[in-house]
C-alpha cells in the first residue's frame, strides 16, 4: 500500500514557477513509477509527466515539455514536479499518482493517487 500527499500548489502569475511535491509512505516507493496528472474545471483529466523507478526514464505531455521537470528522491520517498514559465492554461488541480507498472497517457489508471493540490496561474 502506498499513500501519497501532494503539496506546493498555489497562486502564481504567468511566467512564474512552482514546485510540487509528492510525499509517499511505504518502503517500496523506490520501486514505483511516479507521475502527475491534472484536471481543470470542465475538462478531462490529463496526464502531465511520469518517471520510472529504475532507469530514470521520463515522459511528458507535449504542452509542458521544456517547461516542467519531473524528478524523484527515493531516499526521501518524495517525487517532484518543477513547473517553470507557467501559463494560465496550466491552471488545474494536480494529482500525484504511483504504480508498479509504467504509465504515460491520459487513459492510464495508476493504482495509487493523492488528494490533489491546486495550481492557479493568473494572466
Amino acid at each position: 500500500q502506498v499513500q501519497l500527499v501532494e503539496s506546493g500548489g498555489g497562486l502564481v502569475q504567468a511566467g512564474g514557477s512552482l514546485r510540487l511535491s509528492c510525499a509517499a509512505s511505504g518502503r517500496t516507493f523506490r520501486r514505483y513509477v511516479v507521475g502527475w496528472f491534472r484536471q481543470a474545471p470542465g475538462k478531462e483529466r490529463e496526464f502531465v509527466a511520469s518517471i520510472s523507478w529504475s532507469d530514470g526514464r521520463t515522459s511528458y505531455v507535449d504542452s509542458v515539455k521544456g517547461r516542467f521537470t519531473i524528478s524523484r528522491d527515493n531516499a526521501k520517498n518524495t517525487g517532484y514536479l518543477q513547473m517553470n514559465s507557467l501559463k494560465p492554461e496550466d491552471t488545474a488541480l494536480y494529482y500525484c499518482a504511483a504504480d508498479s507498472r509504467w504509465f504515460a497517457s491520459d487513459e492510464s489508471e495508476p493504482d495509487y493517487w493523492g488528494q490533489g493540490t491546486q495550481v492557479t496561474v493568473s494572466s
